[in-house]
């Protein structure tokens, strides 16, 4: 192993943290072992339990930075009440994609699945928090467009959810500019939002659409079954009057050959 005292205790701390960030984003918490941890450190397993007690403690470490990077970054964006609703939602999407392109290992460990020891599920406690942000925000434009609140905390959801997703598949796909991707998500968020419906309804989903669908297709059998009947009746009518035909020729006919053989 190498020497540790050329690093001083913060320098070696830092270095373990940034070791962690890395192996965590990669490979995720389970995957990740002390040993994996020294070794890249070039440091004995000691090291890492002086500073931090276990990869536990490690991981706690990286991910309340990681924490604090994004919860300033999501803040600032949703604190200035004078700004324009629409301005806040491409100021929130602009930053979150900033932190992606800044934090890249940091976003991935926070996206992950958190270790089984980790009681507080801390990215999704942030989430919550700032969904009761956006849930604020959105109340007043309700409120503005005499939209009904009771769908507000759904709507939010709905957002953050969108925008998170879509920042995670950008950080494995970037083939567009930051801008561009809080542009299109700014398109379906805001003009999505502008042109809601006070009472929304699943138009051929719903149990009513169906309900009405089916009375259709009910009706419509009846109509077809009646023209069915009615062409049968048809068919069987020309059917009696070309037998009658027949059978007034037949009897017709012999009376008609005696008088021809009699002249």
């Amino acid at each position: 192993m190498a020497s540790t005292s050329r690093m001083t205790s913060y320098q070696r701390r830092e270095q373990l943290i940034e070791i962690g960030r890395s192996l965590f984003a990669a490979k995720g918490f389970e995957a990740v072992s002390v040993e994996e941890i020294a070794a890249t450190a070039k440091v004995s397993k000691p090291i890492v339990y002086e500073h931090f007690g276990g990869k536990e403690g490690l991981y706690a470490v990286v991910v309340d930075r990681e924490m604090r990077a994004l919860t300033d970054t999501l803040i600032n964006a949703l604190s200035d009440p004078q700004a324009h609703p629409r301005q806040i939602v491409e100021r929130t999407a602009l930053a979150l994609l900033t932190y992606v392109e800044e934090n890249a290992e940091g976003f991935r460990v926070l996206t992950r699945d958190s270790p089984k020891t980790d009681p507080a599920g801390s990215f999704n406690s942030l989430l919550g928090d700032i969904s009761i942000r956006v849930e604020d925000i959105l109340t007043e434009a309700f409120k503005r467009q005499h939209l009904p609140a009771k769908g507000v905390p759904y709507y939010a959801q709905m957002l953050i959810g969108m925008t998170v997703y879509t920042c995670q598949y950008w950080a494995d796909q970037r083939k567009i500019s930051k801008e561009q991707l809080a542009a299109h998500i700014v398109n379906l968020a805001w003009y999505g939002l502008s042109r809601m419906e006070a009472k929304p309804e699943l138009r051929f989903e719903s149990a009513k659409a169906v309900k009405q669908a089916r009375r259709q297709a009910e009706r419509e059998a009846k109509e077809t079954k009646h023209e069915d009947v009615s062409k049968e009746h048809e068919i069987r009518e020309i059917a009696r009057r070309n037998q009658n035909d027949r059978d007034s020729a037949e009897s017709e006919g012999p009376a008609e050959s005696a008088e021809s053989q009699e002249s």
